[in-house]
């Protein structure tokens, strides 16, 4: 038989298979999800948790999607909580400092607790391209926070009100429009789209497996 574990949600027990992650081992609990649910997948961020494990006193964070129940979870679905997301035009911001301070000025007022980077699900280092955005290295910001899925849950741990996402945003968006070369092939590729010259195509890469997919992502041509 499969190993359970006594998990508590909203301060019931429950026992569940070991092997579930929190978001099935939930739903495996009788539970259904009517948001704080998306992709399943690790991708979109919207099933942000937090919990304690008895006997322990630090608060953990994770996806729950993707983090694997434990012995004596206690679990807290994160609730929605509006962050800041500045308004501007992409084509008449330029990637300056002046644009964050302008635009983001809180990160001005980061206290370096790491509280962000301990937090993250992604493990990404958050106070390091926070930092790198506050210099205007929009590319480096870019960079570290390629893997950012916008959860939130860096922002609901900051002192400061930093809205790390949304300043992680801004700098790939600068990043791509005035500081990453032009790509001519990609031009010429999206140019084909928008005239519908792949729509045959994408058709049937939509109908392929995962596993498929994945191989063909993992094994394409890279320029």
């Amino acid at each position: 038989m499969e190993q359970m574990v006594n998990i508590y949600i909203m301060g019931k027990k429950y026992s569940v298979p070991s092997s579930l992650t929190i978001m099935t081992a939930t739903e495996y609990a009788g539970y259904k999800y009517v948001r704080g649910c998306g992709c399943r997948n690790g991708f979109c961020g919207a099933c942000a948790t937090i919990y304690r494990v008895k006997g322990q006193f630090d608060i953990k964070t994770g996806l729950a999607c993707q983090t694997q129940v434990e012995e004596g979870m206690y679990i807290a679905s994160l609730p929605f909580f509006p962050t800041k997301k500045a308004e501007y035009d992409i084509n008449e911001v330029k990637p300056t400092e002046q644009v964050m301070m302008s635009l983001y000025p809180e990160i001005y007022s980061c206290i370096g607790c790491n509280a962000c980077t301990k937090a993250c699900p992604q493990s990404l280092n958050v106070m390091q391209y926070i930092a790198y955005a506050q210099r205007g290295e929009f590319e480096k910001c870019a960079e570290e926070s390629f893997d950012c899925v916008a959860c939130g849950i860096c922002t609901s741990r900051c002192p400061a009100g930093i809205t790390h996402p949304q300043v992680a945003v801004l700098a790939r968006r600068l990043n791509g429009k005035y500081i990453a070369p032009e790509t001519q092939h990609l031009n010429d590729r999206v140019e084909e789209i928008i005239k519908g010259e792949h729509e045959e195509l994408i058709e049937k890469v939509m109908q392929k497996p995962i596993e498929e997919l994945k191989e063909l992502y993992n094994n394409r041509v890279k320029e």
